[in-house]
């Protein structure tokens, strides 16, 4: 896959000014004392424990409230999810992300929580977290600052761990801005070695606790090659990985939200062979909400990630949720063809420039086909049976996962007239 070079990997969207600015390509700097020396190969010998059978569902602040996040922003939308009945759906890991520490380390060198906007600690959270029967997510940087300039972890790999095992967090996104390269390493070596130290500190505090690996998103803009060689070991340090751009945030217009979802779906289909039972490709947060898009997009997003066994992790205001917007992501058949148990990532059967189609095999031998208008106008788009993979039969149960209309075919799969940026997913049976 051939993507065109931007100014820069990290937080960045095509054609808009980046919320953060992710610094990569630092100038050289001696690593820290407590920089473990090993060669990277050996580092991440280990492979981390599998954590995510199926992909993360969820809800993370990020995209919708970036560095306007507190106390009640987290505890509310974790009310929400509960209320809306998405968390008994699956939605169930609540992560804070960035912004959520004060900007010094504390006398100890530990990570202090900025109690203006966290007064309770994140203790707290977490423990109201677990009363409501949610998960407890929180960031972190392997660098030395965060994106957006609190401290990283880079030097305090274990304090950190263990404080964070302390608090009862279950889950860890770990970002890879401003991580400095020695001289005499590779800008690979130095993400291997650090988030290899992530990865076995977190271990060693015996708390089983996922993570959410940055490092491909770093290197997206430096060859198929090495981009495609950092996702794989990614998959040895953590258990799923954001390999490209941020979706875009809450203050962009419809329109580039709408170009971000594209954009990050292009990508990510093509990376299916390097994605894995229990180990996941992660193009980013789902937009379904109050951010402008239609129902016809919202629907596509949830449609196309649930095919590819993308995370499903929403990020936007869960409390004044619509109806459309619930509709979608509580949609139990779409739920299920991204958590099935192969956990398998469809694959890409047709792909032009308005078009696409995706089949992903099911447990019991069904299949999910993804019938994608990517234009602005509408247009028919078709397969067949065969093509996305089903075996030779008489007639095939076709199930419309979005309105639960079930029809049947000798072979063709045809969406007639499929709206501009609309995605019909079937769930394909063989009779």
């Amino acid at each position: 896959m051939r993507i065109p070079p931007i100014s820069r990997p990290g937080r960045a969207v095509v054609g808009l000014t980046a919320a953060a600015v992710c610094a990569t390509g630092l100038p050289a700097a001696t690593a820290p004392a407590s920089a473990d020396p090993a060669p990277a190969a050996r580092q991440s010998a280990v492979r981390y424990p599998d954590l995510t059978p199926t992909p993360p569902m969820g809800w993370n602040n990020w995209s919708y409230y970036m560095c306007d996040v507190n106390e009640k922003v987290i505890l509310d939308n974790a009310r929400a999810l509960v209320r809306t009945g998405l968390a008994a759906k699956g939605y169930d890991t609540v992560t804070v992300d960035d912004c959520w520490t004060r900007k010094q380390r504390g006398p100890q060198g530990e990570l202090v929580t900025d109690r203006t906007k966290f007064p309770h600690g994140m203790a707290y959270v977490g423990r109201e977290l677990h009363r409501m029967g949610l998960k407890f997510g929180i960031y972190g940087d392997a660098g030395t600052l965060t994106c957006e300039k609190y401290p990283g972890s880079l030097g305090h790999f274990q304090q950190d761990a263990d404080l964070f095992a302390s608090w009862k967090v279950d889950y860890l996104k770990f970002d890879g801005c401003n991580v400095p390269t020695a001289p005499g390493r590779t800008k690979e070596e130095t993400y291997r070695d650090v988030y290899g130290q992530m990865s076995r500190a977190l271990r060693a505090t015996g708390r089983p606790i996922a993570i959410s690996v940055s490092a491909p998103a770093y290197f997206q803009y430096e060859g198929d090659a090495l981009w495609h060689r950092v996702i794989g070991w990614s998959g040895e340090v953590g258990n799923l990985w954001r390999e490209g751009r941020d979706i875009a945030v809450e203050k962009h217009t419809p329109a580039a939200k709408w170009s971000s979802i594209r954009y990050n779906f292009d990508y990510n289909a093509q990376l299916a062979a390097l994605q894995r039972p229990g180990r996941w490709n992660d193009p980013d947060f789902l937009l379904a909400g109050d951010s402008g898009l239609t129902e016809t997009e919202i629907h596509s997003q949830m449609a196309l990630w649930a095919v590819m066994a993308a995370p499903l992790i929403s990020s936007t205001d869960l409390t004044h949720l619509s109806p459309a917007a619930l509709r979608v992501l509580g949609n139990k058949e779409t739920i299920a063809v991204d958590q099935d148990p192969l956990g398998v990532q469809g694959k890409l059967v047709r792909h032009d420039e308005d078009a696409a189609v995706l089949s992903k095999p099911l447990r019991g031998g069904d299949r999910a086909v993804a019938l994608f208008n990517s234009g602005d106008t509408p247009r028919t788009v078709s397969t067949t049976a065969a093509v996305a993979g089903l075996p030779a039969a008489h007639s095939y149960r076709v199930r419309d996962l979005t309105t639960g209309r079930t029809t049947r075919t000798t072979g063709p799969l045809t969406a007639t007239t499929l709206a501009p940026h609309a995605t019909a997913l079937y769930r394909v049976s063989a009779e």
